[in-house]
């Protein structure tokens, strides 16, 4: 599985490429709230990134398909 830094980095990305290409899917995006005094039942982890990266990618990959958009870039 990916590190922390890879998956935030990767996070970044789509969500960077849905600004740019795709902004109508904007709204659609949550953001994960983020607090350096989270307690256990609130913590981020590994699996959660990368559910979220996961969800990112198939909502763009299958608005792509459905508006038949020429390419994808992540």
């Amino acid at each position: 599985m990916k590190t922390t830094a890879e998956l935030n980095a990767e996070i970044l990305s789509i969500t960077i490429t849905i600004g740019q290409y795709y902004p109508e899917l904007s709204k659609y995006i949550v953001e994960m709230p983020f607090s350096s005094h989270t307690n256990y039942n609130e913590t981020i982890t590994l699996r959660n990134l990368y559910d979220y990266y996961s969800s990112l990618k198939s909502l763009v990959l299958h608005y792509a398909v459905s508006h038949r958009a020429s390419s994808v870039a992540f």
